[in-house]
């Protein structure tokens, strides 16, 4: 089964801080690296369980590093794999949990 990859609000705002961040010094790296966190992702659709269970964050999350600097926050579904954070380079994201 192949599982649908949607992005919450919050996810999308993260994303858009990495990139804003990243930007300041090169907006096309910053292209690239938001590019590959969300190929990253779309990956899911065939292997959602594969993250680590994180149910101490909220019941049903699960996480998964990239390129050692972002932790990626999910929950599957049924039918679909939704991305509820992306965290980026050293940031305490058990504190700094926060789902829309």
């Amino acid at each position: 089964m192949v599982y649908r990859v949607t992005y919450r609000p919050l996810a999308v705002s993260d994303l858009d801080r990495i990139y804003e961040f990243i930007a300041l010094d090169s907006p096309e790296r910053a292209f690239a690296f938001v590019n590959r966190i969300r190929a990253h992702c779309a990956k899911l659709s065939e292997m959602p369980e594969r993250g680590v269970p994180r149910d101490d964050l909220a019941f049903g999350i699960r996480t998964l590093s990239f390129e050692r600097r972002v932790v990626v926050a999910y929950r599957v579904d049924d039918k679909a794999v939704q991305i509820v954070r992306v965290f980026y380079a050293g940031q305490d994201f058990p504190s700094e949990w926060v789902e829309s």
